[in-house]
């Protein structure tokens, strides 16, 4: 228990990474963390899309930030901010040795005639795969890799899907970046007190 709770404390989101490339099978211990994740009815809804090839990951950026600098050309933002903002999300993308696509597939959940319900199952599939992407971090730092959680896919699920050529069920939600850690960022947390209640009583 004191180790799990020691991996838990000392996770951090990392963002730069050595060049040193991680071995398939490494890759493989990750994902089978990952396919041990709780999940809503049990049902799984994840799916995972690995790039380790650079094309494919500089592909996956250019088309990500094409559609980030317009979204926010719209917006009217200044074009010095957009353009420092869109080679960050480059540099994060292709810098990394592995990106994993982290989707969600609805084929198996649960089919509801209304809008409430329907949504409502949709975010149990957000949720289940959220859990698999924590276990996946969790196991990639306790053999000493890092990942870091990247949710712009969830604001262009179509055009990850059309750039990557995924199935039609496949909605990406977000992706998590993967690699030998080059930096040791540091994280504090605020404490529980007030974000507690104990039997209807905040304390």
């Amino acid at each position: 228990m004191t180790n799990l709770l020691t991996t838990i404390k000392t996770r951090r989101a990392i963002r730069k990474y050595t060049d040193r490339p991680v071995p398939r099978e490494t890759i493989e211990t990750i994902l089978e963390a990952a396919r041990w994740a709780p999940s809503s009815h049990n049902r799984q809804p994840w799916r995972f899309a690995v790039l380790t090839a650079t094309v494919e990951k500089s592909r996956l950026a250019r088309a990500m930030g094409e559609r980030l600098r317009a979204d926010r050309t719209a917006d009217a933002d200044d074009p010095a901010d957009i353009e420092n903002d869109v080679q960050r999300s480059f540099r994060r993308i292709t810098g990394a040795p592995v990106v994993i696509v982290m989707c969600l597939s609805m084929a198996e959940m649960d089919v509801y005639p209304d809008a409430r319900r329907a949504r409502n199952e949709w975010v149990l599939a957000v949720q289940s795969v959220s859990m698999a992407g924590q276990n996946m971090w969790l196991m990639a730092h306790s053999i000493g890799l890092g990942m870091n959680w990247v949710c712009a896919p969830l604001f262009v699920p179509q055009l990850v899907r059309n750039t990557l050529k995924l199935p039609p069920d496949w909605e990406p939600v977000g992706l998590m970046t993967l690699g030998y850690p080059a930096e040791s960022p540091q994280k504090t947390r605020q404490s529980l007190a007030g974000k507690i209640m104990w039997n209807g009583r905040t304390e």
